[in-house]
């Protein structure tokens, strides 16, 4: 089967045409991806505009998919399936996406499957790796996640914990403005921290002392996993922000390079810990990273090594899978299609999707 992936969640829209393999160890096999960012134009204002991604995914929307079905080499009617991102994310972003890939599909009398944006993440994993072993435990984390999932068999995600706050990525982009490193701002820190100490600045680690006090969302299964574990899987990012604007405002930013490098240390060695500690009481077989903030260098080396030391095999997706794509959309698209079916065409973009037991 050859399908057709869209991604309109956020600021890049992407398409990419993914096939299956007869290799049940490595599933599906990529033929194009293409992505059209909109860094530049967002990076004026600081942060991106919904509603300047949403118009702007209408004006790219069409020949990022004919750039991709051209990088495949194929045509539109060699297309079997389309898979499109139905949320999370900026829904005036989304809805470009969905209304295209029923267009597409309607036209065509093609099936078409709604996708869950971190299911995405999650198969990003096997597009490069191929079936991972399983049980795993997988951090998302990103400029809009900071979440743990747990795989226990092919194409089922299980909530176990997520940030109660900030994402990492958020804290990152904060950090950056403070700084004056402009936008997107895990890149830049990410770059000054490689040449920075990071023992120069002392930055608390995330305390817990009182319980979650906001409502835990849909697709936390609150008595799928023991308490003990859940809290091991919650992340908090906003003190560590407030420590960092408290510090800049009474010493200033001293040396950006060691500032940058101290900061980072304690974001990776939160996850990373959490990672593992999650992953142990859980039985996993092995461990992944996704999402944007999975290209930080930092984080991939210290992930790598702790798998060494603790004899767990980690998976990190190339960096051209870690940012949002398209193929990943795609994979997602055939695990779902493989397990559940098409989708029926009623489905409407969702901003704050859970992933629900029946989507998994």
């Amino acid at each position: 089967m050859r399908i057709l992936g869209i991604e309109t969640s956020c600021d890049e829209t992407a398409a990419a045409v993914v096939e299956t393999t007869d290799d049940l160890a490595r599933p599906w096999a990529v033929r194009s991806s293409v992505i059209s960012s909109q860094a530049d134009i967002h990076r004026e204002w600081g942060g991106v505009v919904p509603e300047i991604a949403s118009r702007q995914h209408v004006a790219d929307i069409c020949g990022v998919v004919e750039r991709a079905l051209s990088d495949a080499g194929v045509r539109a009617a060699d297309i079997d399936a389309v898979a499109v991102t139905q949320g999370p994310g900026l829904v005036g972003s989304l809805l470009v996406g969905v209304s295209f890939a029923k267009a597409f599909a309607a036209a065509r009398a093609l099936p078409v499957v709604a996708v869950h944006h971190l299911a995405g993440h999650i198969e990003s994993l096997v597009l490069e790796h191929g079936e991972l072993p399983l049980p795993a435990v997988v951090l998302v984390v990103s400029g809009g996640h900071t979440s743990l999932y747990f795989v226990p068999s092919r194409g089922v995600y299980r909530l176990v914990g997520q940030t109660r706050d900030d994402a990492a990525g958020e804290a990152y982009d904060k950090v950056a403005k403070l700084l004056g490193l402009g936008y997107p701002g895990g890149p830049a820190v990410d770059a000054l921290a490689e040449t920075g100490r990071d023992d120069v600045v002392s930055l608390p680690l995330p305390r817990f002392t009182h319980a979650d006090r906001n409502e835990a969302p849909a697709d936390l299964k609150v008595d799928e996993f023991p308490p003990s574990v859940r809290k091991m899987a919650e992340f908090s990012f906003s003190g560590l922000k407030s420590a960092a604007v408290r510090h800049l405002e009474k010493h200033g930013p001293g040396n950006v390079a060691d500032f940058c490098a101290s900061f980072q240390r304690v974001v990776v060695g939160t996850l990373v810990d959490r990672l593992f500690a999650v992953a142990g009481a859980l039985g996993a077989k092995s461990v992944g990273i996704v999402g944007g903030v999975s290209a930080n260098r930092r984080l991939r080396r210290d992930v790598l090594a702790r798998g060494q030391r603790e004899r767990m095999p980690v998976f990190v997706p190339p960096v051209s899978l870690s940012t949002d794509n398209a193929a990943m959309i795609a994979a997602a698209g055939l695990r779902r299609m493989a397990m559940q079916g098409a989708s029926p065409l009623e489905f409407n973009a969702q901003a704050t999707l859970p992933m629900a037991s029946d989507r998994s």
